[in-house]
Formats: C-alpha cells, sequence, structure tokens
C-alpha cells in the first residue's frame, strides 16, 4: 500500500521476482503481477499506464525508464513474463518483448537471414545486465534466459511439425536438443525428433532419436511406444513384440521416483511446454492398451497361441474395471469390448481350442441380445441419415447395428467352431441363426461401415453354410446358399467358385463351365471390393476362400475342350 519510490524499486522489483518464482503454476495471476509492478515504475518515474495493455506497458516502461538501477530488475521480470508468454503459445508478444529488451548493438547482431528464426536470434543476441550482488535471486536470469532459449525452438518445433512443416520442425528440435533443459526434457525432445523423422520417411534416423531418448530418461515410455510403431511400419514384428511386452512390463510396475536434478529451478521447461501436440506425441498408454496391441499383432501375424495368451491376460485385466484400465479423456486404442471378446475367439478357434471359441461367442451374443430391436433394417436406419433427426436417435441406431452385428459375429465363429469339432449339423444352426429375419439383402451403395460388416457376416455364414451342406451331400441347399451368396456380394471370387463346383458335383456341367466363363471375366475387377474386414472377420474370410481353384479351372477347361470336339454332346 506504500507509494512506490524510486530508491526502493531494485528491491521491490527483485522481491516480486523471486515471490512470482514460487507461484509459477498460476500464470494469469503471475502475468497481473507483474502488470502491477510495471505500473509503480511508471508511477515512481511520474508517468501513468492504467489504460495500457501489457504488451503497451512493457513497451512503455522500457522506452521511458533509464535509470540503470532498474534495467536488471526489469530484464528478469521481463524473461518471466516472456516465460508465461511462450507458456501461453504467445510467440508474437514474446518476439516483441524480446526485441525491445535487447539494446541497439544486440539488434544489429539478431538481423536475421532468410531460413534463421527471429524469436531464437533475438533471445541468443539479448544482453543481460550484470546481476546486484547485493540483492539475494532464487534462479539467475540468465539460466532463465538459456531455458527461454530452449523453450522457444521446442515450442517452434511442436507448431511445425504439427502445421506440417516437418524440415523446419526439424531443424527447431535439434535446435531444442542441444539446448538448457533437464534429463527428462531433453528425453521428450528426441522423441519429438523421433516422431518428426518418421513423419519424413525416415524410419531408421527415428529409432535413432527414440533410442536416444531412452537412454537419457529410460522411464520415457513414449519413446519405446513410438518405437513400436516404426518397427510395425518396417515389417520388424519381432523387435515390436519386444519393445511392446518391455512396455508393458514398465507399465504395469510401478515406476521409481524420479532422480532429482543436479541443478534445481523453480521455472522450469515441464511447466512451459503443454500443448496439446505434446501431451498427444506423449500420451500415457495404459497397461490394457499395450496388452491388446500384443494381443492384436500377434493374431495378424499368425501366431495364434500367443494370442490367446495375451487376449485373455487383457480379459483378466478388464475384469479387474474398465475404468482403471483405460484413459478417462476417450482416447483409449482399445476397441468395443464385443469386438475384444470376439478377437479373442477368433485366436483360439485358430489355436484349436474351439469349445472356448464357443463359450467365448456365447458371451457376447448372450450380452447383445437384449440390445438389438426385433427388427432392425438398415434401409431405415440409411433414410434417417439422409434426413434431419435427432442425433441422438442417429446414434443408438447406429449402437443398435453394432451390437447386431456382434451377435451375428458370434453365431458365424460358433458355426466354424462347431464345423472343425466335425459337427455339420450344430454349424449349419448356427450359421442359420444369423441368418433369420432382419438383416435385408440389397443395400444401396456407399454404406455406413456397420451395415457393410453386417453384409460379410451374412455373406461368410451362407458360404459356411452352404460348405457343410456340401459336407453332408445336400448339394441342392447348397446351391441355394451360393447362389443368395451372389445376391448379397455379385462376383464373390469364394461364392463364385463354390457355386460352380455344386453345379458340377449336380451333373449341370453345362451350366456351371457358363458361369465359370462369366465369373472369369469380372473376378479381376471384384477382388478386394470394399472395406477391410475387422479383424475378428479376418479368419472367416480366409475359411470361405474355395480351395480346389485350379483343380476346378482344368475340369471346366477339359469339358469345354471335349464340347468343341463333340458338338453334339
Amino acid at each position: 500500500g506504500l507509494p512506490p519510490a524510486l530508491p526502493t524499486l531494485p528491491l521491490e522489483l527483485t522481491v516480486l521476482y523471486n515471490f512470482l518464482l514460487f507461484t509459477e503454476g498460476a500464470s494469469d495471476s503471475a502475468v497481473k503481477e507483474i502488470h502491477q509492478g510495471l505500473l509503480r515504475v511508471l508511477e515512481a518515474c511520474g508517468n501513468c499506464g492504467q489504460s495500457l495493455s501489457t504488451e503497451e506497458l512493457w513497451q512503455k516502461v522500457l522506452q521511458e525508464v533509464t535509470a540503470e538501477e532498474l534495467q536488471a530488475p526489469l530484464h528478469r521480470l521481463g524473461a518471466l513474463q516472456a516465460a508465461w508468454w511462450l507458456s501461453d503459445s504467445c510467440l508474437s508478444s514474446t518476439t516483441i518483448l524480446i526485441r525491445l529488451l535487447g539494446h541497439a548493438e544486440d539488434l544489429g547482431k539478431a538481423h536475421c537471414s532468410e531460413g534463421e528464426n527471429e524469436l531464437l536470434s533475438l533471445l541468443k543476441a539479448w544482453h543481460l545486465p550484470a546481476e546486484e550482488t547485493s540483492l539475494p535471486i532464487i534462479q539467475r536470469t540468465e539460466d532463465l534466459k538459456l531455458m527461454l532459449c530452449t523453450t522457444a525452438a521446442f515450442l517452434q518445433g511442436l507448431q511445425e511439425m504439427d502445421a506440417g512443416n516437418l524440415s523446419t520442425a526439424f531443424s527447431l528440435l535439434q535446435e531444442a536438443a542441444g539446448g538448457f533443459c533437464t534429463k527428462k526434457v531433453l528425453a521428450q525432445i528426441y522423441t519429438c525428433l523421433g516422431c518428426c523423422t518418421h513423419r519424413m520417411g525416415k524410419p531408421q534416423t527415428a529409432l535413432q532419436h527414440l533410442k536416444r531418448a531412452l537412454q537419457v530418461d529410460f522411464q520415457c515410455l513414449s519413446a519405446l511406444s513410438h518405437a513400436a510403431a516404426v518397427y510395425h511400419q518396417l515389417g520388424e514384428t519381432d523387435v515390436e513384440l519386444q519393445a511392446l511386452a518391455l512396455l508393458y512390463e514398465a507399465l504395469v510396475k510401478k515406476p521409481p521416483a524420479a532422480a532429482s536434478s543436479s541443478q534445481c529451478f523453480l521455472i522450469q521447461l515441464e511447466l512451459l511446454i503443454h500443448t496439446p501436440v505434446l501431451a498427444s506425441l506423449l500420451r500415457p498408454h495404459h497397461p490394457s492398451e499395450v496388452k491388446y496391441l500384443l494381443a492384436q499383432r500377434c493374431l495378424q501375424d499368425g501366431r495364434v497361441t500367443d494370442a490367446v495368451e495375451h487376449y485373455l491376460d487383457l480379459l483378466t485385466l478388464l475384469q479387474e474395471g474398465l475404468q482403471q484400465q483405460v484413459p478417462i479423456d476417450g482416447s483409449s486404442t482399445l476397441p468395443r469390448i464385443p469386438e475384444v471378446f470376439l478377437e479373442a475367439a477368433s485366436a483360439l478357434d485358430q489355436a484349436g481350442r474351439h469349445q472356448d471359441a464357443i463359450t467365448m461367442c456365447e458371451e457376447v451374443i448372450s450380452r447383445t441380445t437384449d440390445l438389438i430391436p426385433r427388427m432392425l433394417r438398415p434401409e431405415e436406419m440409411l433414410e434417417q441419415m439422409e434426413c434431419p433427426s435427432p442425433e441422438a436417435g442417429l446414434s443408438q441406431r447406429k449402437e443398435s447395428l453394432c451390437c447386431l452385428a456382434w451377435r451375428t459375429a458370434g453365431f458365424l465363429h460358433q458355426g466354424w467352431a462347431w464345423a472343425k469339432l466335425g459337427e455339420s449339423k450344430e454349424a449349419i444352426t448356427q450359421f442359420s441363426r444369423m441368418l433369420s429375419p432382419g438383416v435385408c439383402v440389397c443395400l444401396p451403395e456407399n454404406l455406413v461401415p456397420e451395415v457393410e460388416v453386417l453384409q460379410k457376416i451374412r455373406l461368410f455364414s451362407l458360404i459356411g453354410r452352404g460348405m457343410q451342406f456340401l459336407e453332408l451331400g445336400k448339394h441342392k441347399e447348397a446351391l441355394l446358399d451360393f447362389q443368395h451368396s451372389l445376391q448379397i456380394s455379385p462376383g464373390d471370387p469364394a461364392a463364385s467358385s463354390f457355386l460352380v463346383q455344386t453345379l458340377w458335383k449336380l451333373n449341370r456341367k453345362q451350366e456351371a463351365a457358363t458361369h465359370w466363363h462369366k465369373f472369369s471375366q469380372s473376378s479381376s475387377g471384384e477382388d478386394g471390393k470394399g472395406r477391410p474386414c475387422p479383424l475378428y472377420l479376418v479368419s472367416c474370410l480366409k475359411q470361405v476362400m474355395f480351395p480346389h481353384r485350379e483343380s476346378l479351372a482344368r475340369s471346366v477347361q477339359d469339358f469345354l475342350r471335349t464340347a468343341d470336339q463333340d458338338p453334339a454332346r
């Protein structure tokens, strides 16, 4: 409450500086305190600046206050002000302030040539006044300046990477890596360098930076996560799985307390860099997410025994409580829980544990049955998508479609499991449960993903049931299923081949040859049609593939040659 006096201002500003170092967590209040301090400086010098913004106030103070004893305290407060502005990504305000803090001769040194970063050049050229030895300060201004250089380089590097300017981002991040920071921040910078070079199409260079991050700070688990992603891109599955296993092991163990830095500063880089880009790159993984990645990659790579082990471990984790296993912000990489069960069932079935697969699918079926309306027609949903409707209603219909897809996929997997157990009649029963009314056959193009998944399941079920009818010698029933399959997916290679084979078994060889010729001409354009199958359906896709295509082709060709030689036939 005392009026400001010029002789005591250096002490007052130094006390303010030290005080703000202890309240570094609240930048808004810190900026207000600095603003009030600058007003007292102007008042002591006989000026007024009540109506000025903080940027304008700094300009007025630095241009009009020339007292030598105030220069060091003002530069200290200026460094703090720059820190808070950088923490709020106010690069323009920071650049103007550092330019004002620089002396005339320093501005000449800071002249930027093309390609140089203006803020970094100004910070490096900024000449700090000598510190007063009689006034103790908690953190040296020189240290704060060095930290500002690193912060400016790091922050701008992240912004350039987010904007897609990868070469510029790489240069700025390299500048930050050579700056003044803790080991924890240095590891984060190397992690960002790894992500940047990965996006630049340099996976080996990315791995070098990510390994460097782990060497600097072995607790930088995001570097390990990104390294696994790079190994995945390179197709080095063994190393990728090793990295994921190490990551999971590190996550389930309680990490040791972080080692204290040999130099302790109240203002640190960790407090200044908290952008969404960095948060995304360093997002912590939950053990369940990593366990799922292990299970998923093993299943995709055909390591079904390992996949089963990981899926069962994952389900055990999820039973401990979903909220404890996934991020609360909705950013989890885990798929929906029924899909995890279906993928686990697929792995169990491929590993020869068919009864376990049936039990796993029954869990999905029992939990989704009551969530599906008795009649759910996808074309009704498509009509609603074209017309204005409450968003909640549309979301509910999409959720019902998802539940229907999971339930029918459960029947599909059960059908294949019973078929592998040699129980063709039970397999036919399960395939038929999927084919009950409620999912229409003909749908327009540009399907929503949920409807297209349902159509794939229906296709696989019809082909699967037809295959079982063939096993039982019921060729006419099989023929009907393969014909219906081609109504769902015209030109499907598997359905086409099974149709020809069935006609051949029924001694309708001329008709079989005609269909074969027609399908052979169109099959090249039909392969790969539509979206990729969900992982839980990939094994079903493999099981409906026709196994005797070449021998059937030779039989048809021989028949056609014989028919050409004997027109009466």
